[in-house]
């Protein structure tokens, strides 16, 4: 069943993908640009838990779900950045402070390196359960500080976005994802974070228009 849900997942992801280029024309690029590599990414990720059970265990498929981490490390503290851009977009007073921008993109960079030093030390290892063969980490791990980072950024973008425009999706599109994560569904499958990722993504999407509609009208 989770393979079905996986593919699912993966043609939502392109084409929100396809739909997603031709918005945000009004908005900061490096916005658009953020949400487009965490798409991409996401579409690459849940395909190949979809079709990985077709190949078997080897060391070609190893490496394809090798680079599911990879791409993980250098996409997703890109969020970073559309958090502060989203930020930036309701013309607060903390928008206009140089420093913050520049923090945005320091935090981004250092979570980045933190992300690939962690890949490359990796060790992955292949787990069989509910029709996937996925490839999953050998040593037990610490938090997710990336993860952790990238939420908090969200939550707070969220939370100014909703107070100075009137828009709550965003921040309840993280908060969903967050409880997702941390609540354990007593339900046979692996794809249910999954599932709380994309309502996740659909909701900075709908933010991206939601606010290039507000500067269109500016």
């Amino acid at each position: 069943m989770d393979k079905y849900l996986f593919l699912a997942f993966s043609l939502f992801y392109i084409g929100l993908f396809l739909w997603g280029l031709q918005r945000g024309q009004k908005v900061p690029l490096i916005m658009k640009a953020s949400l487009l590599l965490v798409t991409a990414g996401l579409i690459y990720d849940n395909g190949i838990l979809a079709v990985s059970d077709q190949f078997g265990k080897s060391e070609g498929l190893k490496k394809l779900h090798f680079l599911r981490y990879w791409i993980h490390a250098l996409f997703t503290p890109t969020l970073v950045l559309f958090s502060w851009t989203v930020i930036k977009n309701t013309d607060t007073g903390l928008s206009k402070k140089r420093g913050a921008g520049l923090a945005a993109f320091g935090l981004t960079a250092l979570l980045i390196i933190w992300e690939l030093v962690h890949t490359a030390q990796l060790s992955i290892k292949p787990v069989n359960q509910f029709g996937v063969l996925n490839y999953e980490s050998a040593a037990s791990q610490g938090p997710p500080i990336m993860i952790m980072a990238v939420s908090a950024a969200l939550l707070f973008a969220g939370i100014v976005v909703w107070k100075k425009q009137s828009w709550k999706w965003m921040a309840i599109g993280v908060a969903l994802m967050a409880a997702g994560s941390a609540i354990p569904l007593p339900i046979g499958s692996n794809a249910a974070t999954n599932c709380f990722e994309l309502i996740l993504i659909s909701s900075l999407w709908a933010t991206l228009v939601f606010q290039e509609k507000k500067l269109k009208r500016a």
